[in-house]
């Protein structure tokens, strides 16, 4: 069993596809198929079942893909600490929330990649419901995200910073001439909200029941880029993170308006497994991320 094959069987489990599988790694399909079966026979087991041209996990390579995930991850961590080399080197696998991408995170890498040019930084987006799993599993070795304060007892939370939510507009919509807007002033109000997963949405529709007014929404996505160009087109009140919407309030697409409802506690919070050895190149990291925001 190598580090090869096991990468190459994790693979295929995400892809569900030999084919996709050997596409995606550059291999030849035969290449693939022999190191799954190398693997399916060191074990004395089936970890596929083949369904035509696609296939799934049996329960075996079910237990096999948690095992898996935690080689690669041990994989990453020795090629990040053992090496004896003056500065961090290695792959680094980040979560992040999207609202961070926009003001936030670019510049951020930018400075890090600048410090430490030889971690191989690789992003993807989560949300609230994903990134604890993912940490779990080793598939993700640090997490920063937008979210209601979180607590988990396998997590530990590195840093936290206030942020705040808003309510933008197209800067002719009558709720931005008004001063002191509340929840009785969105009833029947065209809203532009995010997805029905999103912590946002539901601490926005939770205050609106507590007031007893029924939500009109007009539009529900997981782009802050489509509710900004639907709000500054003037088909509704989109309800998002501020700092999403800066760019777009200085050039007056948008328009804050002056909320004096409920108020909406959010943070910037960053999450490790509480098992997770913190490399150099996490606590590089973690570090440019605390001094970017304070």
């Amino acid at each position: 069993m190598t580090i090869i094959q096991l990468a190459t069987f994790i693979k295929v489990s995400e892809a569900m596809s030999f084919t996709s599988a050997a596409n995606a790694l550059g291999y030849a399909q035969s290449t693939v198929t022999t190191q799954i079966k190398q693997l399916e026979e060191e074990l004395d087991c089936l970890l596929f079942e083949r369904l035509g041209k696609s296939v799934v996990l049996t329960p075996e390579g079910e237990k096999l893909l948690v095992y898996a995930q935690r080689m690669l991850q041990l994989e990453r961590e020795i090629l990040l600490e053992v090496p004896t080399v003056k500065e961090p080197a290695g792959v680094l696998k980040l979560g992040v929330s999207e609202s961070l991408c926009y003001n936030t995170i670019p510049g951020l890498l930018l400075e890090y990649r600048a410090r430490c040019p030889k971690v191989d930084l690789r992003l993807e987006f989560v949300d609230h419901e994903s990134f604890p799993g993912m940490l779990r599993s080793g598939t993700l070795d640090i997490v920063y995200t937008l979210n209601p304060y979180m607590e988990q007892p396998d997590l530990t939370l590195l840093n936290k910073k206030a942020e705040t939510l808003g309510f933008y507009a197209n800067p002719e919509h009558p709720l931005t001439k008004k001063r002191k807007v509340t929840e009785k002033d969105l009833e029947g109000v065209p809203l532009l909200l995010t997805s029905h997963i999103c912590n946002f949405r539901k601490m926005l529709l939770e205050a609106m029941a507590k007031h007893r007014v029924t939500p009109n929404i007009a539009l529900e996505t997981g782009s802050k880029e489509i509710l900004k160009q639907f709000a500054a087109s003037g088909f509704g009140v989109a309800f998002m993170p501020d700092m999403v919407a800066i760019g777009e309030q200085k050039t007056g697409k948008l328009r804050r308006i002056d909320w004096a409802g409920s108020t909406f506690p959010i943070f910037s919070q960053i999450f490790v497994h509480k098992d997770k050895h913190r490399s150099s190149a996490m606590e590089e990291l973690v570090n440019l991320i605390v001094k970017e925001g304070s």
